[in-house]
């Protein structure tokens, strides 16, 4: 039989199992290769999560499910389920299989690449053993699928998936590839080139692409494909030097845009830190890059325009922009994050610098310098810099690695208070003055309106006034976007707040205002929906931590180990301790699922006073509710402003999303929110109903209760949100304005249930307790009080099985399962979907006046 019949018949089972007049998915085609032939694994939300592992041979694609996904942990051994051949045209499917289609889910392209048979293919397929190397853009390395003969059904053997002791190899402990890369690389190139292998010296003939340096490439380095984007890891400012200044580093804050470079095959890019290509606009540094001869890399920078008076001069730079003089612009380098096949990110920093310092040194170009580090006393280098008309100093922790967010391994030193500010409108110019008077600043607030935040009338030259009012005039409006803040100009001119300006000022006033400003220029590196007041942090504490670049094998010595793709000074102790005995997730899968969410989560976090529920013992053990500090310090978890809680110690918020990882470390399987944020917490800005089940009641009762207050709600013109619990039972949440305090909308909601246990006794009781709801259930309006909490979206519970609270759409509630409908062992199920069932939440905001005049309720 000829090898295309064969493929041809091979895909039978493929063809009969599906419709394809009613999926997307290829009926056959695409192209062999037998010299490289590819590999590619789907991420396939079907009934079940699962990835979908194919090989390429003899015209198909042999394929397996492995639902675990792939490990780089020789001791793991995935089960891998043997599924029929897929056509070669396959691999490039990604998209949605609709309902009632074999597979129906959606399909992402989570890996691809090329395997490389290291035995006779064809023979050990039939005889139950592959071996191959892998190259692609997450797997590579090594590897082996064997099946496990007799403990199949219907003689289809389940196979393993094993990852074999090599160069790529890693401890479970130490890093999950399926929770760090879980995003698609379908836009990458088909065939990633091979990884590994000790790179050539410096100057010998291998292409600038393989050498990183004189003794190849750092410990904590790992191959990796160039990625096309890369989010540069941003400062916190702070308010004071760190405490311990012999773990930094310390460089100057220079005064002008971020940039990124990125050098691939001879070719460089120059990319702004919003992702923005500027090559064009600067031609004489591209050129100046491509004669260093750069390995290929991401490389982080600064560029400024050297001043007269100043090493960098803000305004020139802005200005150079609008004319020739772009080739005075010089580059200052300070990071690489990837280089020459290898991601540096998890190098420590001095060792990433010593890199980059070589290469610089090599062969250096008068308009790309090394940004060097000062060794003297912080308060003396911060007050040279300040003389020197310079914005202030960087702080940097000396053993950190490059983190693609905003890190507090980063911190910003400023001389004086400067940021970015909206234009929202501007004065008229008084006597011999041209074009404008004063420019009227703005900042974004936390619910995304416009601030008043001042007016700017100093810093300007007669051009930079003749050119602002030329760009204001074009974006003139007939009305103010400011929502918010005193004291406006009556006889303003206003503008749609699309220009960003940098300002210097002495102070922000109570009023929120800047105080002594002077302008220094436009940016064009920032989008404006970014804009809003910088939050200015304490500094850090000392580290007593484990240095960063400990080995993985010395960690049971000390009893810790690191968290890949955690910050950088975290460390997790006892990371195999057993949190749940029902499920076997230990206390690091429960910290890899926090940094996982974290993004997610933060939506319902930030602001909010917050109560975290400790588990030192795992969820068998005793249970510790924790609102206070006392003597937990946790990075990324803040004290909130007692101001705010008369007669109440200071409660905490999660800060930043490095603090769900420390309160994790700390053993916090829960967290709880309040209905209120520290912007206003006299009145509550939303309202929670908790279908709160009693002895007896089924799932399906619960279900109907939750779509019954929802039908309540929208008869009274309330807008309401679905999200599982976690638990036993369901969330109803409503989004309010700020208009009525605590008393008054715990009461209404009190109304509420009442309605109902009038209206419907056989379902439901007004009373809370375990006797008044035995086969019925208790809608918990109680957590409306004042400082009553529920948990938040995305927290786990600490009850077996670690269920998760996560947003539903209402369409969706019929198919849920249970309150644990999801669980931090499934939550890859989920993520695909994030808080996007409510995405109209903020949007929904609404008053309860209307609500109460329908109930009869009177406040």
């Amino acid at each position: 039989m000829a090898k295309d019949d064969r493929a041809h018949s091979a895909l039978k089972t493929y063809r009969e199992k599906r419709k394809f007049d009613a999926t997307p998915e290829p009926a056959e085609g695409g192209l062999a290769n037998e010299d490289a032939p590819s590999f590619v694994v789907q991420k396939h939300w079907a009934t079940r999560l699962h990835y979908d592992f194919r090989l390429e041979l003899d015209g198909t694609m042999k394929s397996w499910a492995v639902p675990k996904g792939p490990s780089f942990d020789p001791a793991d051994k995935r089960m891998a389920m043997p599924t029929e051949d897929h056509p070669i045209a396959y691999n490039r499917f990604e998209g949605t299989i609709p309902a009632g289609n074999y597979g129906a889910g959606k399909v992402i392209i989570w890996d691809k690449g090329t395997w490389h048979p290291l035995e006779d293919p064809r023979k050990g397929y039939r005889d139950g053993k592959l071996k191959f190397e892998l190259r692609g853009h997450k797997l590579h390395g090594h590897w082996t699928l064997v099946r496990m003969k007799g403990r199949g059904d219907r003689g289809k053997d389940p196979w393993l998936l094993i990852k074999e002791r090599d160069g790529s190899a890693r401890p479970a402990l130490e890093y999950s590839v399926v929770d760090e890369m879980p995003d698609s690389v379908k836009d990458q190139e088909d065939r990633p080139s091979a990884r590994g292998g000790a790179p050539a010296v410096a100057g010998a003939a291998a292409p600038a692409a393989t050498r990183v340096a004189r003794d190849g490439p750092p410990e904590g380095a790992r191959p990796a494909t160039l990625p096309k984007e890369l989010q540069p890891e941003l400062a916190t400012l702070v308010d004071a030097p760190p405490a311990d200044p012999q773990n930094w580093l310390f460089e100057i804050k220079f005064d002008g845009y971020r940039m990124l470079a990125r050098a691939e095959a001879g070719r460089v890019q120059l990319i702004t830190r919003n992702g923005n290509d500027w090559t064009a606009r600067l031609p004489a540094l591209e050129q100046a890059l491509r004669a260093m001869d750069l390995p290929d890399g991401w490389y982080d920078g600064e560029i400024i325009m050297p001043g007269t008076h100043a090493p960098a001069d803000f305004q020139a730079l802005q200005g150079a922009f609008d004319s020739a003089r772009t080739a005075d612009i010089v580059y200052y380098l300070f990071d690489v994050p990837y280089c020459a096949g290898q991601d540096l990110r998890a190098v420590p920093l001095v060792e990433r610098r010593a890199v980059l310092q070589r290469i610089v040194e090599r062969k250096p170009q008068d308009k790309v310098r090394f940004s060097e580090v000062f060794d003297a006393p912080v308060a003396e280098m911060l007050q040279s810099a300040c003389k020197l008309g310079l914005e202030g100093v960087i702080a940097k922790r000396r053993d950190s690695r490059y983190s693609t967010r905003r890190s507090p391994d980063w911190l910003k030193l400023k001389c004086g208070q400067r940021q970015e500010f909206l234009i929202g409108g501007y004065t008229d110019p008084k006597g011999s003055r041209t074009g404008i008077g004063s420019l009227l600043l703005g900042v974004h607030d936390k619910e995304g309106k416009l601030q008043y935040a001042g007016n700017v009338g100093t810093g300007f030259n007669e051009r930079s006034l003749r050119e602002l009012r030329e760009r204001l005039d074009a974006l003139a409006v007939d009305k103010s976007a400011f929502q918010g803040g005193v004291g406006l100009p009556r006889a303003a001119h206003w503008v749609r707040p699309e220009l960003v300006c940098e300002v210097a000022f002495g102070e922000w006033t109570r009023e929120g205002k800047v105080r002594h400003a002077v302008f220094h220029g436009l940016r064009d590196d920032k989008p404006p929906r970014a804009i809003g007041r910088e939050p200015v942090q304490h500094a850090p504490a000392p580290s007593r931590q484990t240095p960063r670049n400990a080995t993985a094998a010395a960690a049971p010595s000390t009893g810790q180990v690191a968290a890949a793709g955690l910050p950088s000074n975290l460390r997790i102790s006892s990371p195999d301790r057993v949190v749940d005995p029902q499920s076997g997730l230990k206390k690091i899968d429960l910290v890899r699922y926090y940094a996982l969410v974290a993004p997610l989560m933060m939506e319902h976090l930030r602001g909010r006073p917050v109560s975290l529920v400790r588990a030192p013992d795992g969820i068998t053990g005793q249970l510790f509710f924790q609102k206070h500090l006392e003597r937990y310090k946790m990075a990324g978890v803040a004290p909130l402003d007692p101001a705010f809680f008369p007669g109440h110690a200071a409660m905490l918020e999660i800060a930043a999303p490095e603090g769900l990882l420390s309160a994790a470390q700390m053993n916090v399987i829960e967290f709880h929110t309040w209905n209120g944020v520290k912007s206003g917490m006299t009145k509550p800005d939303r309202m929670t109903f908790d279908i709160d089940p009693g002895e007896g009641v089924e799932w399906p009762q619960i279900q109907e209760a939750a779509q019954l207050v929802h039908a309540l709600l929208e008869e009274l013109g309330l807008p309401s949100f679905l999200k599982t619990s976690g638990g036993k039972g369901l969330h109803v949440v409503v989004p309010l304005r700020k208009q009525h305090d605590w008393d008054t909308v715990k009461d209404f909601s009190q109304a509420v249930v009442q309605h109902l246990a009038r209206t419907l006794p056989d379902r439901f009781v007004a009373k809370s307790g375990p006797k008044n709801r035995v086969g019925r259930i208790f809608i918990d309006y109680l957590r409306n009080g004042y400082g009553a909490t529920t948990a938040a979206a995305w927290s786990a519970r600490a009850r077996p099985g670690l269920g998760i609270s996560v947003p539903v759409r209402w369409d969706e509630l019929a198919g849920l399962k249970s309150g644990a409908h999801w669980s931090v062992a499934t939550v890859h199920q989920r993520l695909d979907q994030g808080n996007a069932p409510w995405a109209d939440y903020e949007s929904s905001r609404g008053s309860l006046g209307a609500a109460m005049k329908k109930l009869g309720f009177k406040p």
